[in-house]
């Protein structure tokens, strides 16, 4: 197989053989397809697309070119199940659907990444706890998978290695919005965590990577097909990114409105919804629940009983946070010098909400990156963000900002400010627009 023969074919519109995609995909794990030959490749995918064989093809091979977890030897009483989120602002949903999924009998080891651009991320939100150790050994990720039924860490070199470069080179060469390559970065971490079941959030609106329905649709559609095709049990949610899905957007303040949830304290209805979905849906996958319904019903039963409150807790205290964390969460978070309410300065129904633009503005306070290398600042951000429909009037505030100085949390305001219209709210806000499954059912 030459490189370049790869790329030609791909280049005209050609259909590769899956051992040549294979050869493909080892030669950039080991470095033997040059970053050019990468490029050209990924270029050559963009404009020209996979056909279903070939995705699948892409998917595994990625997946083969670094560790493939087994659970086996661990002898689990349960089935090990996942979720992945598209992202989106507010979505905190994998603080609570995890330790929620644990404790209705799954084991959930969740490979997570880190934020870029205006969308936050799951490592950055548990970073915010003191001691949380995002990258531990494998022994300590299995034991913590084991014990508490949980474990959300980072992708570790051994994972899918050809992913974390050809992602790289797809960064920094503008083919990342390719539903093929996007599918193959996803799923070949999820199938080499050793999954028996995935759930997928397709986010889509004006925080979304997918801000069109059309997108959000092919995009879950052909991931749903491409897992099925390599052996992964998997259904997809579309939900809506029109306003943020929690009322904080940030790290810490994210992280203290999960705590909340799990504990009872307070539950954005949206949120709720979402979380809830997603479980029932892990659930079914892992014959843990009959149906959709009994699934809903036992995400519940284990949020007001307490159970998935303190598998969060032990998971934390066994990946380095401290042990009383839930019990005393805000004491343990960092918190920013200025906490002070954005007043709306106009008045009505909020009838549109720029969700981007509030991603932004966090990354503008120092909650986010605007490089992968950059870091961030865990206290930074917002609370108590007004959704679509909420009647605010021009005294009342928009969101309570959390900012290191008076410059940053006067700047912030008017982000957010911009951000926010009011006028007629066109329609009911649904939280979930579309299930798929084996078969497209809306």
């Amino acid at each position: 197989m030459l490189p370049q023969e790869v790329i030609r074919t791909k280049r005209d519109g050609g259909t590769l053989a899956p051992g040549d995609i294979a050869e493909f995909v080892a030669g950039i794990t080991t470095g033997a397809i040059t970053e050019g030959q990468a490029a050209a490749f990924a270029m050559a995918v963009f404009f020209n697309g996979m056909e279903g064989s070939e995705c699948v093809a892409l998917t595994e091979a990625m997946r083969d070119s670094g560790e493939v977890l087994s659970w086996d030897d661990l002898d689990l009483p349960g089935p090990v199940l996942d979720k992945h989120s598209t992202g989106g602002i507010g979505d905190n949903v994998s603080l609570m659907l995890a330790p929620m999924v644990a404790a209705a009998g799954g084991f959930v080891p969740m490979i997570s990444g880190r934020g870029l651009g205006h969308t936050g991320g799951t490592l950055d939100k548990l970073e915010a706890i003191p001691g949380y150790t995002t990258q531990p050994p494998n022994t300590v990720f299995r034991r913590t998978v084991r014990e508490a039924g949980c474990a959300i860490i980072g992708q570790t070199g051994d994972l899918a290695p050809a992913d974390k470069r050809l992602y790289a080179i797809r960064d920094v060469t503008a083919t990342v919005e390719s539903t093929p390559l996007i599918t193959a970065s996803i799923l070949s971490k999820k199938l080499a965590a050793g999954l028996e079941g995935l759930v997928l959030d397709v986010k889509t609106g004006s925080g979304a990577f997918a801000a069109e329905m059309s997108m959000a649709r092919e995009l879950a559609e052909n991931m749903v097909r491409v897992a099925g095709g390599a052996g992964l049990a998997t259904t997809a949610l579309i939900t809506d990114m029109n306003q943020p899905l929690a009322s904080a957007a940030g790290n810490a303040v994210e992280v203290k409105n999960a705590v909340d949830f799990l504990t009872g304290a307070h539950r954005d209805p949206r949120l709720e919804a979402v979380t809830v979905a997603l479980g029932a849906e892990m659930l079914v996958l892992g014959a843990l629940a009959d149906d959709l319904e009994a699934g809903a019903e036992r995400m519940g039963q284990v949020l007001n009983s307490g159970a998935a409150a303190e598998r969060f807790g032990v998971m934390v205290a066994a990946l380095g946070g401290p042990a009383d964390f839930v019990e005393r969460a805000e004491h343990h978070l960092p918190k920013a010098e200025i906490i002070r309410p954005v007043m709306a300065g106009a008045g009505g129904l909020v009838a549109v909400i720029d969700t981007r633009a509030i991603g932004l503005a966090v990354v503008e306070l120092g909650g986010g990156r605007t490089r992968a290398a950059d870091g961030i600042d865990h206290a930074v951000g917002f609370t108590c963000l007004a959704g679509i429909g909420a009647d605010i009037a021009p005294d009342r505030p928009l969101a309570i900002v959390h900012a290191r100085t008076e410059g940053q949390a006067k700047r912030a305001g008017e982000a957010l400010r911009a951000a926010y219209r009011f006028g007629a709210v066109p329609r009911a806000q649904e939280a979930i627009y579309a299930r798929i499954g084996a078969e497209i059912v809306t």
